[in-house]
């Protein structure tokens, strides 16, 4: 019986003769040519000025709040419920993460629940669009607008998703994107800011080489930055990925639909699939979700599966409930019972570009089998 990993990315385009010629021309370290092409085409597709390719999606999210000049004291609203990189971002740059719980119809943060957290000190609304659907952001867009403030949009797992017809990542002042390998495009590691602010596209850039003056002496510094620079042969491997954009986006559809019609009985058993669309978008399938109703039943559907050689993975785990932010004295008392339950209750299914249909049939006849 083989073994399905939870991803397998889809290298079946121009990869291997981008990176060939990264390699016989010698332009393999962080130079080259790849890597404005890369930038370029990724904004345009986007639809944002200026793209900024860094080395992964938690370094574009240092870069970004530091060029927006958030740092100590600095309130900045975002969800509980995501993966630990933004708030680390936030918190190592000295600012203050304020948590909102979740919206357990799209598991997104609940922009309902927004402007309450909203105080003198806020500088910013960080956004996280999860799993398939992106934020209803609207609502956000007229908080920021009244309130006069930035709008930092971590579309990391939202490549080619949009919202109301437009492209998210170019929904606030600044985006990232990360091209980890379990995401639509990969670059093995690697990621993207873009905006369309050409003075703060300029800091970022001097922000990931290490500060470097680019009309000064070199080696002279006069503050500090990171090496976060993305290499040619990444950026090489992104824009064949890039090149497959829509192909890719399809793919990942008919396997939501697959797992949808095939997983429907679940529905009876209490368990809650993701929503097919909203109003303002269809869902991507980044990852197929499933909230089980309680951690027990999450545990015996995951066991079936391991036992089965099928991969699965867990839902983020709540910020408020990192112990480490803990041990920081941050979030204490708090409590966000939406996002608790998602965090407990939540698995995602293998859902990579590279899964093959037999692999689905036999992750869907699995589950049919242990439940009938």
């Amino acid at each position: 019986m083989r073994f399905i990993p939870v991803n397998t990315p889809l290298l079946s385009g121009n990869e291997l003769k981008y990176i060939s010629e990264c390699i016989t021309t010698g332009w393999i370290s962080s130079e080259g040519p790849f890597i404005s092409e890369f930038e370029n085409k990724f904004a345009d597709y986007i639809g944002q000025d200026h793209g900024i390719a860094v080395s992964n999606g938690s370094a574009a999210l240092d870069i970004a709040i530091k060029a927006l000049q958030i740092g100590d004291g600095d309130e900045v609203i975002m969800p509980t419920f995501t993966i630990i990189s933004p708030a680390q971002s936030l918190v190592t740059a000295g600012a203050i993460p304020v948590l909102v719980d979740s919206d357990l119809n799209t598991w997104n943060m609940d922009v309902n629940l927004i402007e309450a957290k909203i105080t003198a000190r806020t500088k910013a609304i960080l956004v996280v669009h999860i799993y398939g659907l992106p934020v209803d952001m609207d609502p956000v867009v007229k908080l920021a607008k009244k309130y006069g403030l930035k709008i930092i949009e971590d579309a990391a797992e939202m490549h080619g998703q949009t919202y109301n017809g437009k492209m998210c990542g170019a929904l606030g002042d600044i985006s990232i994107f990360s091209f980890y390998p379990n995401k639509h495009i990969t670059t093995g590691e690697g990621g993207m800011i873009l905006t369309n602010d050409e003075a703060v596209a300029k800091r970022c850039r001097k922000l990931r080489n290490l500060c470097f003056e680019p009309d000064g002496p070199r080696f002279i510094h006069h503050e500090l930055g990171w090496n976060y620079r993305m290499t040619n042969m990444q950026a090489a491997l992104g824009l064949a990925q890039l090149e497959q954009i829509n192909v890719f986006l399809e793919k990942k559809r008919e396997m939501g639909r697959y797992y949808q019609k095939g997983l429907k009985h679940l529905t009876d058993k209490g368990f809650a699939l993701p929503l097919v669309k909203t109003d303002y978008a269809e869902n991507i399938y980044w990852v197929f979700g499933i909230m089980a109703p309680s951690d027990l039943a999450k545990t015996e559907i995951v066991n079936t599966l391991h036992q089965n050689k099928i991969a699965t993975r867990p839902f983020f785990w709540c910020m408020h409930e990192q112990p480490v932010f803990q041990k920081m004295g941050l979030f204490k008392n708090e409590q966000y019972p939406n996002a608790e339950k998602m965090a407990r209750d939540g698995f995602y299914l293998p859902s990579g570009l590279g899964l093959e249909d037999d692999d689905l049939e036999r992750i869907v006849k699995v589950i049919a089998d242990a439940y009938e």
